[in-house]
């Protein structure tokens, strides 16, 4: 990507992730909104995170979602600003996001393959995530 990226904390990233993942359909569930809140109270990644903050996360990113380019933007952010270590915990939270609801949109697939691809993550990983959130998100 060639998109100019602004490094934000790994914190800041990983919620553009999930809450990204949530706005691709243009319809953030309830479901998708409580379990963006259930990863962020229960995940020892945002142990040191401050909660209160996350209204002005998202507001931050909605903005940047109505620019032109700002899905290329917000990728290229997302990788600028974690260390590669947490590439696969942004995907991870961001499928965990997408089957929340129990149902998973076309434009919710091309945003995780855009970030899987961008990040560069092991199809191999890609598939022990997607299927682990399968199982996990079973409901017959």
């Amino acid at each position: 990507m060639n998109q100019m990226a602004h490094p934000i904390t790994h914190h800041e990233a990983l919620i553009y992730a999930m809450v990204t993942l949530s706005a691709a359909d243009r319809v953030m569930t309830d479901r998708e909104l409580l379990k963006i809140g259930d990863i962020v109270r229960t995940m020892p990644i945002f142990a040191d995170f401050d909660s209160q903050t996350l209204p002005a996360i998202a507001a931050k990113l909605s903005t940047l979602l109505r620019d032109d380019d700002g899905l290329d933007s917000i990728i290229a952010t997302i990788r600028a600003s974690l260390p590669p270590r947490f590439y696969e915990v942004a995907y991870a939270c961001a499928v965990e996001v997408a089957a929340a609801d129990l149902h998973v949109d076309q434009e919710e697939l091309v945003f995780l393959e855009m970030l899987r691809d961008d990040l560069e993550i092991d199809p191999l990983v890609v598939a022990a995530i997607e299927r682990s959130a399968r199982v996990r998100y079973r409901v017959k």
